[in-house]
């Protein structure tokens, strides 16, 4: 008998919202120094979805009266998951293109793509569909698969630990107040997200000094899209960052799924002016405030409109129209930050280990941004993607140099 399990309040919320324009897609790109053989990275790959079985999944039919969306397990893929593009100067390109602009069918299991591409190395391209995963549940199946080619321990290595602060955080400007919109730049014609992948040296900070890597990159962003909207001439408001906090184990026993929940973290325009140490203090006490906290993972109200008391179509109609309703009142721009990459993804002597690690998340409007930051070999690798109806490429190069210049300013010296 096949095996159903009804949508999360994630992954439901997520399922109302789906537009074709902008499909709601995980890119996640891991580089290689070595070549794999691809029977081989087939067999691993596939061997690994079968050790986390949540994965091998697709959305059961529904009638419009139904209370709940269902997944339905499946034994096997339903599709050939790993492909092998042709080799060739645009490959990559292509290939990151093609993970924007499609989202793996929700009714095929699983919900993931994989395309390797030969450059200098490998490089494993993967595309998720966020309605069913998420970024660090889909790298964990990697790591198995990984262990699984290479023969080698790709166990998590153990998080850092944090130095906790008993102080309050400092009050954070009103949740009604209407947040900066990111300043239109010069749109394309065509709708969909573009992106731009770098590279950039980790940020410097003194030793046990009371923020963390993640808080300079709060920061940084603050300052970038701040700097950015008064180039534009859009008067300051409220900055709104939407930041996701993952508190699920590494290990083999990560639940695999949409895993994360969402926090806010809130700074008034005039806090940017702040002297960068204070700047940088407020933003840790906020951020870890907000990690303390006991939430829901997209809140309450999200949590009240997945409650199965009416048919799913009546509250995808609702969930849409309230989307729209509070357009003006969604966070300004999304920051995404894996950390440092916490598994070797070792695929042995063909492959070798992985040296660059890249995520973006989905970048709908009215955010129309979003910030994914990872950090492997010592290095932080930054993705911008944006919404082709807000941004242009010259934009996307623009915001990366702004924030690539805030982020060197919060290298505050001991």
């Amino acid at each position: 008998m096949t095996t159903r399990v009804p949508f999360p309040v994630v992954d439901e919320i997520s399922r109302h919202c789906h537009q074709e324009a902008e499909p709601e897609t995980v890119h996640i790109e891991v580089h290689l120094p070595g070549r794999l053989d691809p029977g081989r990275l087939r067999k691993a790959f596939h061997e690994a979805l079968h050790q986390h079985p949540r994965i091998l999944m697709r959305e059961a039919p529904a009638r419009w009266y139904h209370r709940r969306y269902l997944w339905e397990l499946t034994t096997d893929p339903d599709v050939e998951v790993v492909t092998f593009p042709e080799p060739g100067r645009t490959a990559l390109r292509d290939a990151r293109a093609r993970a924007l602009a499609y989202a793996p069918p929700l009714s095929v299991s699983p919900p993931i793509r994989m395309e390797v591409v030969e450059e200098a190395g490998t490089v494993l391209l993967l595309t998720v569909n966020h309605t069913a995963l998420d970024g660090p549940a889909c790298l964990r199946v990697l790591a198995t698969a990984a262990e699984l080619y290479g023969g080698r321990d790709n166990a998590p290595s153990t998080p850092p630990v944090r130095k906790q602060e008993a102080a309050p955080p400092p009050p954070a400007p009103s949740p009604w107040a209407r947040p900066a919109r990111i300043a239109p730049g010069a749109p394309e014609p065509t709708p969909g997200n573009g992106l731009l992948v770098t590279e950039l040296p980790l940020p410097r900070r003194p030793k046990g000094a009371p923020y963390t890597v993640n808080d300079q990159l709060m920061a940084a962003t603050a300052l970038t899209v701040a700097h950015w909207n008064g180039a534009h001439g859009v008067r300051p408001r409220p900055l709104r960052i939407t930041m996701p906090v993952d508190d699920r184990p590494r290990d083999a026993s990560m639940p695999i799924g949409n895993g994360t929940r969402l926090v806010e973290v809130t700074l008034a325009p005039e806090e940017l002016h702040l002297p960068m140490p204070e700047l940088l203090h407020r933003t840790a006490t906020r951020t870890r405030a907000l990690k303390a906290q006991s939430r829901p993972q997209l809140g309450h109200g999200a949590a009240l409109l997945t409650k199965p008391v009416t048919p799913v179509a009546w509250r995808a109609a609702l969930t849409r129209g309230l989307r729209r309703a509070a357009a003006p009142w969604m966070s300004t721009t999304l920051l995404s930050n894996i950390g440092r990459i916490p598994y070797p993804l070792d695929f042995g002597e063909d492959g070798g280990r992985a040296h660059a690690v890249w995520f973006s998340a989905p970048a709908r409007m009215p955010r129309g941004l979003t910030v994914t930051t990872a950090s492997t070999a010592g290095r932080l690798h930054l993705a911008l993607r944006w919404s082709r109806t807000l941004l242009g490429p010259g934009d996307g190069a623009h915001l990366r140099e702004l924030f690539e210049e805030h982020l060197h300013t919060t290298e505050v010296p001991a």
